[in-house]
């Protein structure tokens, strides 16, 4: 990777982040006239949260947040990538009709985005990160169109009370997940395990983005607009097979083109309704809906943690499926006979295998894709076996190697022409982890659940000295 003696240097103006998200950090989930979202009801599911945790509590950023943006502050940090709670905004939201907007919720956000601007650091606002209000869901939830219809409703409503002071609006983060680990596999919320909802409801969350991005722009014309995707770096684990080269294009065509096809080309590959013709006719895509979701970008933002190697299952014997997703039923529609391959080395606490060439890679192909358009990587970060030395700090050199390797990684993507203009660690605190409840932590900052006591890491230090450096010490 490109180095000079001693650095890495960042081009002028690369923006250092970090990155959150409501509901896993906020807490406060009765206050302030916020109703339940579909994580409030999942994690208060039995057996659907590891120990049963939910976010009701979470790091108390609703009552916590200005310490939050001091701490921000203190540690250098240029940007702070936050999501809205929709159930905040209009908590009595129908499938057919937005309801009252509760001003107490814009209220808040408005105090945050306030505190951050008098901090000299950017807001940059989600506006959506999975807390779908479960009222929605009980009506079909992203299987119906009108669930997309009142997100850009929604979207108008906090753009107007926010855009004046934001820079940066992105419409979905993650919609993969949201898709088909909320309603294919059944391991994220509403905890659904029916393959053809799913494909609905990846739709549904494109044509969302589009009614979105067209509301941000009408109510905030001065910010940027922007997308958040998890893309995936699909290998076949012998690039000589003709099955091993299929799968991966069937898992890619799953993942990424299926979300990039309507996003920037306003179509769907026709490969991906081909391979999903089983599971579903697509008969829920309207005419006229492909030009709403093409609608222009200012930035993309690209979310990267692990990579995929894949394979032609034979048919014999046990089936592999390490796809980093849980047991249970498969996130990958259509996709029976396509085996993930558990790969050798590095992993970190979440068992997601290590390898930085990935974020280069999708950097450079999203630059091909969407030339013209600026690209952030809007999360990136590790789950480790953090434990507070006797000095009271998380010494926590394995984040520290990786959070590295992948800047670096970032970097040569640069050197090769691919438009980055800022990187957001994940995450700021560690926090309520979906599924997996307060087993693990991403976060720069150790919390104290019990205390709420914040105490910045080893990584955030480090990190805090890149921002400020805008360049990256050698190892």
């Amino acid at each position: 990777m490109p180095t000079t003696s001693d650095t890495t240097r960042f081009p002028d103006g690369f923006l250092w982040g970090s990155a959150t998200a409501s509901y896993q950090i906020e807490g406060a989930v009765e206050e302030g006239g916020r109703t339940p979202s579909i994580w409030d009801t999942f994690s208060r599911t039995p057996g659907k949260t590891l120990d049963g945790d939910t976010g009701d509590v979470a790091d108390d950023h609703f009552h916590r947040f200005r310490e939050d943006v001091a701490l921000m502050k203190e540690l250098g940090l240029q940007s702070y990538r936050f999501s809205v709670a929709w159930p905040r905004i209009t908590p009595h939201v129908t499938a057919d009709g937005l309801g009252e907007v509760e001003q107490r919720g814009l209220d808040f956000y408005s105090a945050l985005v306030d505190e951050l601007v008098a901090a000299g650091i950017t807001p940059a606002v989600t506006l959506y990160h999975w807390d779908l209000p479960q009222a929605l869901e009980d009506a079909g939830g992203w299987t119906d169109r009108r669930t997309a219809e009142r997100f850009g409703e929604y979207a108008a409503v906090v753009a107007g009370a926010l855009g004046d002071r934001v820079r940066t609006f992105i419409t979905l983060n993650e919609p993969w997940c949201a898709a088909y680990l909320g309603y294919a596999a059944g391991v994220h919320a509403p905890g659904r395990t029916e393959p053809a909802a799913a494909l609905a409801a990846v739709h549904h969350l494109n044509l969302a983005h589009g009614l979105a991005a067209r509301a941000v722009r009408e109510q905030a014309p001065g910010a940027e607009v922007a997308v958040t995707l998890n893309l995936g770096w699909f290998r076949p684990e012998d690039a000589s097979s003709e099955g091993d080269v299929d799968a991966a294009r069937r898992v890619d065509g799953l993942q990424n083109r299926v979300f990039l096809g309507p996003m920037l080309r306003g179509e769907y590959p026709a490969d991906v309704l081909e391979d999903t013709a089983a599971v579903t006719d697509w008969s829920f895509v309207q005419d006229g809906d492909t030009a709403i979701i093409q609608q222009s970008l200012d930035a993309v933002g690209l979310n990267y943690y692990s990579p995929t190697v894949v394979r032609r299952w034979s048919g014999e014997g046990v089936k592999e499926s390490d796809d980093g997703h849980g047991d249970g039923a498969s996130p990958w529609v259509a996709c029976d006979d396509v085996e993930f391959v558990e790969l050798p080395g590095p992993r970190t606490e979440m068992g997601w295998p290590i390898d930085p060439r990935g974020m280069t890679e999708l950097l450079l192909r999203l630059a091909a894709e969407a030339p013209g358009t600026d690209l952030y990587v809007t999360e990136n970060g590790m789950a480790a076996p953090d434990v507070v030395g006797e000095d009271g700090v998380v010494h926590d050199d394995d984040r520290i190697a990786y959070l590295h390797d992948h800047l670096a990684a970032v970097h040569e993507a640069v050197s090769g022409g691919a438009p980055v203009r800022g990187y957001y660690v994940w995450s700021l605190l560690d926090n309520f982890e979906w599924a997996y409840g307060y087993s693990k932590r991403f976060g720069v900052v150790h919390v104290d659940y019990g205390t709420q006591v914040r105490t910045p890491k080893d990584s955030a230090r480090w990190y805090s000295r890149v921002a400020a450096d805008n360049a990256l010490p050698a190892r």
